[in-house]
């Protein structure tokens, strides 16, 4: 690759060699082979030559990339949806559905400050790393708490995606917690932003979990929805397609994973992790002695002789063990119907309540809240896809509620 002025005068000494082969791409496919080939250049060259081609700068010797073939190139714009939530990043590319199901984890070398995994790979690395790697999640109750490494994290993951970024940066819509500050929700943005997106708009959690949930929130008849999350609670009310009224609780799948570590230690001086808490969790928690479904063994640390230890946990411990977190959930719900106005309790009193997010999954947190409230509740058919898929249905659909307002750079 060499630079000439528009006199034909070089503008380097000498050319630079792309790297790749180009042995079977024929001579309509050489242009878009050369385009990806400069993505792959380093930042500084990448950027000039993106600049370039848009301009229509760029003449590859022998063969002609058009003016509409260049259009074309830059019209094929991915639209994607992303529940980036505390424990689970999901994302739902429009025409295909949804693509990726990672954890929210990064694996970083704290002395390169590099990230060396995401997703399934940084997971399996979680207590389980020497001292100069770290495994964990950058985002903490529903927010973003480490902006670059975020960053990076979506960056990874709109590689999977969409492949290579260049000249084809995506449109995003992001899902965020209800209540967070205009600080939290720039944080959204700009992360997502600096991850490589185009534009990017941003929707309440609430709404998009009511709308994949297959709730009508379009007209004046009220829904309430709770999703249960991994880092934070989320009641709302909607009617004529917005929010009537929401509260939001700092009490998820994440806070009931550390109950139970605190409840090991407690009790049986045994320290377990926070996977061990999680699998427990989901094999044999319950929120009502109705719905037990007996015992699990589990292996840890005693923390009094450092030896390793096996213990068999029933399902009655673990509902003790994460009482006070499934009660606030539940004191959460009964407040938000307190202050639900009459008419459209009376709705929800009809319709019922949905239950969604990865808590809904807990046995027994349905009929607790029925009894609780005495309105019935129902569990979602997929729970943890309602908010994924409510934002998916927005971008296939169309923003018929207005939800949607898109920032760039």
């Amino acid at each position: 690759l060499s630079f000439f002025s528009a006199d034909g005068t070089p503008l380097s000494k000498e050319p630079h060699f792309l790297s790749g082969c180009t042995d079977g791409a024929d001579k309509g496919d050489f242009p878009h082979f050369m385009l990806k080939e400069i993505y792959e250049q380093p930042a500084a060259l990448r950027d000039t030559l993106s600049a370039y081609v848009k301009e229509g700068r760029i003449v590859f010797p022998g063969f002609c990339l058009s003016e509409r073939e260049i259009k074309a190139i830059l019209s094929i714009q991915k639209h994607l949806g992303i529940d980036l939530g505390t424990a689970n990043t999901l994302v739902y590319v429009k025409g295909k559905g949804i693509v990726l199901r990672e954890p929210s984890v990064v694996a970083v070398d704290e002395l390169e400050k590099k990230v060396l995994a995401v997703g399934h790979g940084a997971r399996m690395m979680i207590g389980k790393t020497p001292g100069v790697i770290t495994a964990y999640r950058p985002l903490k109750d529903g927010v973003i708490a480490d902006f670059e490494v975020t960053a990076n994290m979506l960056h990874q993951f709109f590689l999977k995606t969409c492949g290579t970024l260049f000249l084809n940066r995506p449109k995003v819509v992001v899902c965020v917690p209800y209540g967070v500050t205009g600080v939290e929700k720039r944080a959204f943005e700009d992360s997502i932003l600096e991850a490589g997106a185009k534009s990017v708009a941003l929707i309440e959690e609430p709404i998009a979990a009511a709308i994949g949930a297959g709730l009508r929130i379009g007209g004046p008849r009220g829904t309430m929805v709770v999703d249960i999350g991994g880092g934070t609670t989320e009641v709302a009310v909607m009617s004529l397609g917005g929010l009537v009224l929401a509260s939001s609780l700092r009490v998820g799948g994440d806070a009931i994973d550390n109950a139970i570590v605190n409840y090991m230690k407690r009790r049986y001086n045994v320290l377990i992790g926070n996977m061990t808490a999680e699998q427990l969790k989901k094999s044999i928690g319950s929120a009502e002695p109705g719905s037990d479904v007996g015992s699990l063994e589990i292996r840890g640390r005693n923390l009094i002789s450092g030896l390793p230890a096996t213990l068999s946990i029933s399902s009655a411990e673990l509902r003790e063990a994460m009482q006070e977190q499934i009660m606030a959930i539940v004191e959460c719900v009964k407040s938000t119907l307190e202050k639900t106005p009459p008419e459209l309790s009376a709705d929800i009193y009809d319709s019922g309540i949905r239950l969604t997010g990865g808590g809904a999954a807990i046995r027994g947190i349905d009929k607790l809240l029925t009894s609780a409230t005495g309105v019935n509740c129902f569990v979602s058919p997929k729970p943890l896809d309602s908010v994924i898929n409510g934002i998916g249905m927005i971008i296939e659909k169309g923003d018929k509620f207005n939800l949607l307002e898109y920032r760039s750079r």
